[in-house]
């Protein structure tokens, strides 16, 4: 499997794309800081220094950074949670 990483408008937002869907139904799932949700890939995402929240829906995730942290940096580590999990 891959995942694509394609810019949004907010300059600390990428979206992460896979072939393969990871939250099934028509509900998106956002998780801030302190929640945490029943998809484990989304607490493991949340759990990566950098990262401010996340969203999801079928086949993505947008993960949003904090404006301190660099892509260069945490995309990697983003990257790699996604490999983790089969996509």
């Amino acid at each position: 499997m891959s995942v694509r990483v394609e810019a949004t408008p907010n300059p600390n937002a990428l979206k992460f794309t896979t072939d393969k869907l990871i939250f099934e139904g028509t509900n998106s799932i956002s998780v801030m800081p302190g929640d945490t949700s029943e998809h484990e890939i989304l607490n493991e995402l949340m759990n990566l220094d950098g990262v401010a929240n996340v969203f999801g829906y079928q086949n993505f995730i947008t993960v949003n950074k904090n404006f301190d942290v660099e892509w260069d940096e945490l995309s990697p580590k983003v990257t790699e949670v996604f490999e983790k999990y089969g996509y």
